[in-house]
């Protein structure tokens, strides 16, 4: 039987790094919790053990139902009836079997009807969902936009909402518009307060929102009248039992067809105000953005995982001129960086949740007690430790992801751009990810300011403190030799003072700054764990080239030559 955990002890890797015991006391109260849920773990081993337990039942649902259901899915999609999503056969097939399963609200708290667990083996699913079906984990993992109502709706909206997430109930996020994709200040959807029945209504369209048919949704409207920006937006919750949203049609996409992207008309749709007034873009949807960019990071891991499974299962598979490709070095280099890539991907997708698990868990703690000045502290560490990779983890992440599909069709050859093999499929869906929330171009622009600011290279020169395996010196410093050229290119485009030059030459600072922290991260890896040696050693060596290419053209660049990629 197929288990997407169990076959892949990366995962369990991941899971038992050194810093999850502190996560987990935290996340727990050190385990006060077994007081009132007989469910709830006495201790660190008991909840390890917990998390081991469901991600196998995640990993097996993944793989005996989800994976073998892609294909139909694939084909058949979700269709509109009556104004509403139906979804194709298979998807609610995974969708009845996740929630039987109790893998709904994994991370919410257990007065919640959640499991409580960190952001770690939710995210661990996420990977083992898109693995199987890339399409089908847009519509279970938006279960993370009830951390949004969780951190910011009141108690009577939580106490409302929140057990039926845990219960199945499916959501979305109602943010970009026609008119108003990532310039997120134009949306114009309008939100009405009615002073006799004390309710809001929303009136308007939304366009490109994924399961927008959805239980509960989180919707942006403008409810300031006469504003024009971000100042006059707010958010809302909208129930779907209180009708007044219709779906106009579900778009026809090159991939994830199993995830209904809809156009939605509001007409007269009772909704209820989300935290304070005016702060919809400014404070809550920046929480969801970097919720869901998380989100993605994890699915383009999972994509990464399947095409390179596919790939290398293709290329022992296939004979040419009377051995199997995998035998000829131009195929086993291909294999060799898709490997590579997969474990940089996944190793900076965990350290970045495990950041967010850090801040987030202080920040919960905050509501019930004041934080000593030592947590404060820490807690604004691992806040801006999450800034800084959540961007970069998204980014690199989902640009492997479509490199690594890519690869996969070209290991086929020309079978893999057939339908009879699943890497034409995953080719397709790959090419989101890079795309929605947030392209990798606006990923560079939340990352050049840490790269400002000094984050990345803070965090680097912590990397480089720590102690590695004797064997790894000769990787550790090419690394170095590596951040010393990223701090050149910093003061040479630092040196010009010019807005643009630096915008210019962001994609090239950020990605000499993630292939550092990541090959740092593989060199942990090996230490803890020698399985991840050979990825350490191609992967350092890949990103040496492209830090150099990177150097030589910001040392080679100037204004003028600037000016010749200038439309």
């Amino acid at each position: 039987m197929a288990n997407f955990y169990n076959d892949n002890p990366d995962l369990r890797h991941h899971l038992t790094h050194p810093l999850m015991r502190k996560i987990v006391e935290l996340k727990e109260r050190n385990y006060t919790d077994a007081e009132k849920y007989d469910y709830a773990p006495l201790n660190f081993e008991d909840a390890m053990d917990s998390y081991e337990k469901v991600l196998e039942i995640a990993g097996e649902i993944s793989g005996e139902i989800v994976a073998p259901n892609a294909e139909s899915v694939d084909h058949e999609g979700p269709h509109v009836v009556d104004g509403h999503v139906v979804y194709a056969q298979g998807t609610q097939v995974n969708l009845d079997a996740l929630v039987k399963a109790g893998l709904m609200g994994i991370s919410l708290p257990r007065r919640y009807n959640g499991l409580n667990f960190s952001s770690v083996p939710y995210i661990m699913a996420a990977d083992m969902v898109s693995r199987a079906d890339a399409g089908f984990v847009n519509i279970w993992g938006l279960q993370d936009c009830a951390e949004i109502i969780y951190e910011f709706a009141d108690e009577d909206q939580k106490q409302r909402y929140l057990p039926r997430v845990c219960a199945g109930e499916t959501m979305a996020m109602d943010l970009t518009e026609p008119d108003a994709g990532s310039d997120l200040q134009a949306v114009m959807l309008k939100a009405t307060y009615n002073e006799a029945d004390g309710t809001w209504r929303l009136n308007g369209v939304k366009r490109f929102i994924t399961n927008g048919d959805g239980h509960i949704a989180l919707v942006l409207a403008r409810s300031e009248e006469g504003t024009h920006d971000g100042r006059g937006l707010s958010m809302f919750i909208y129930d779907r039992n209180d009708g007044g949203v219709t779906v106009r049609r579900i778009e026809n996409k090159m991939g994830i067809k199993g995830s209904p992207t809809c156009e939605l008309v509001f007409k007269n749709a009772k909704a209820e105000l989300c935290g304070s007034r005016k702060m919809g873009l400014i404070k809550y949807v920046m929480a969801l953005m970097n919720g869901a960019r998380l989100g993605i990071a994890a699915q383009s891991v999972g994509v990464s995982e399947a095409a390179y499974r596919e790939a290398l299962a293709y290329a022992n598979d296939r004979k040419q001129f009377g051995k199997a490709i995998i035998e000829f070095p131009a195929v086993a280099e291909m294999i060799a960086i898709m490997k590579a890539k997969l474990d940089a991907s996944r190793s900076i997708l965990y350290e970045t949740t495990r950041f967010v698990d850090m801040y987030k868990t202080y920040e919960d703690i905050a509501k019930e007690r004041s934080l000593t000045p030592e947590e404060r502290a820490e807690m604004k560490k691992y806040k801006g430790y999450a800034d800084a990779f959540t961007p970069v983890a998204k980014g690199m992440g989902s640009e492997f992801c479509n490199q690594n599909a890519y690869d996969c069709v070209q290991v086929h050859g020309g079978s893999g751009f057939m339908k009879d093999y699943a890497c034409e499929r995953i080719y397709r869906d790959a090419r989101i990810t890079s795309i929605y929330e947030g392209t990798t171009q606006l990923q560079v622009v939340a990352a050049i300011n840490h790269v400002v600011k000094g984050t990345y290279l803070a965090k680097i020169e912590e990397y480089a403190a720590e102690t590695y395996a004797e064997g790894l010196s000769e990787l550790k410093d090419k690394l170095a030799a590596m951040t010393e050229l990223y701090k050149q290119a910093i003061a040479l485009v630092g040196e010009v003072n010019d807005t643009e030059y630096k915008d210019f030459h962001a994609r090239r600072l950020v990605e000499m700054a993630g292939h550092i922290i990541m090959g740092y991260l593989l060199l942990g890896d090996a230490t803890r764990n020698d399985s991840f040696t050979r990825s350490a050693n191609v992967y350092i060596n890949y990103a040496e080239a492209e830090v150099a290419k990177n150097f030589k053209f910001v040392s080679e660049s100037n204004l003028d030559k600037m000016k010749m990629y200038k439309a």
